[in-house]
């Protein structure tokens, strides 16, 4: 059977990985080189400069692609380094039209560096994909989404945005770190390019910074292979590894962060002192129907707010749980809680975070998986 044709669970411990041919290994080796011996002048075997190429990160860049149903995939050395190679398809002039609720660092690093460079980027709410046709120019040349987004969790409609994207000849990019090649394939739905911070839900186990893009098309890929050797934000071989061996467990883990992360939602949505639960696995959630078409399970990624809308009691949350640890980051195994507007999404000036929903008194939650008894009782300790 073609490895293309295995199920998802299948190509997560299989595709693209095979037994090393030295020696027989059953996992990949860390191939810990910096050179490779050439027989002769150009005569490498694939192989002249880690920079370059690395069999490590070669496996890991054909699993990668096994898993988004791409043709190609491209690893980096964070998701930041991932995003900073695709900005880099611009020239200035160039306009980008983004979901104006995103990840921090990614609007940091479009107002902050690549603005500086006469690209401008248009932050727009796109709930309705059609907002996003007014925006369009003769300069527009990429489309950038995050759905569901980070921390408020909207849905975006994939499959729109990538039609408007065909007809105006534009790049769609899809950040699709939240909800992991386990629940959404965006490049099957028409997105050009997935992006991941493969440090979260891919690596699984908050002990590697890794990023990585997926594409089907060779001329895309061509242009970010280029970027990736010649800016060289590429990741070693042992962070590919750690990457490698997260995958195999993807499915398993991602099984247990959606039952866990349902449970929470709902013992939040009832607890008294809690006042806007955010999970896209709610009915009523914004685009909830759009969610259940793309996506095959909600995920353990929750947002939340306290009734009394005070920074200093989330604050006091914040500091008694003991199973969720006060941290950045995400998708690993164990459960984080966060503050967004004074951690991840810190970069982002306060009125503007405040207009799209982000108040100060937002609280994020990573949930992880252990048993959602604790889990659970550890709230209630933590909310009172």
């Amino acid at each position: 059977m073609s490895e293309k044709n295995y199920k998802l669970n299948t190509k997560l411990i299989h595709a693209g990985v095979h037994p090393d041919p030295t020696t027989g290994a059953i996992m990949t080796p860390i191939y810990q080189t910096s050179t490779y011996v050439q027989a002769g002048p150009g005569d490498h075997k694939g192989y002249e400069y880690a920079r370059t190429q690395n069999p490590t990160r070669t496996v890991l860049q054909n699993a990668l692609a096994a898993i988004e149903n791409g043709k190609f995939g491209l690893c980096f050395g964070s998701g930041m380094a991932a995003t900073d190679a695709v900005i880099k398809l611009l020239a200035p002039g160039d306009e980008v039209i983004v979901s104006n609720d995103l990840y921090g660092g990614t609007y940091r690093v479009m107002t902050k560096v690549f603005a500086n460079y006469g690209i401008k980027f248009h932050f727009i709410g796109m709930q309705d994909a059609n907002n996003i046709t007014q925006y369009i120019n003769s300069n527009t040349k990429m489309v950038w989404i995050e759905t569901p987004t980070n921390p408020l969790l909207n849905v975006i409609d994939i499959a729109a945005s990538a039609a408007i994207c065909k007809a105006h000849n534009l790049v769609l990019v899809c950040d699709n770190t939240f909800a992991s090649p386990y629940l959404q394939n965006p490049l099957d739905l028409g997105a050009d390019i997935v992006l991941h911070s493969a440090t979260k839900y891919l690596g699984g186990h908050s002990d590697v910074v890794h990023g990585a893009l997926i594409m089907n098309d060779a001329g895309l890929e061509e242009r970010l292979r280029f970027i990736q050797n010649s800016c060289g934000a590429v990741p070693g071989p042992h962070d590919c590894w750690l990457v490698l061996r997260g995958i195999k467990t993807l499915h398993v883990r991602m099984q247990r962060h959606c039952e866990n992360g349902k449970a929470i939602a709902h013992y939040l949505r009832s607890h008294p002192k809690v006042g806007k639960v955010l999970w896209v696995g709610f009915e009523d959630h914004p685009n909830h129907d759009i969610a259940k078409k793309q996506m095959r399970g909600f995920g353990g990624m929750i947002s939340f707010t306290l009734k009394n809308d005070s920074m200093d009691e989330a604050v006091a949350v914040l500091k008694k749980t003991q199973l969720f640890a006060l941290a950045e980051s995400l998708g690993g195994v164990e459960s984080l809680i966060g503050h967004p507007a004074t951690m991840t999404h810190a970069s982002i000036p306060r009125e503007d975070r405040v207009k799209n929903g982000l108040v100060d008194s937002l609280i994020r939650l990573s949930v992880g998986i252990e048993d959602i008894d604790d889990l659970i009782a550890d709230l209630e300790q933590a909310i009172g």
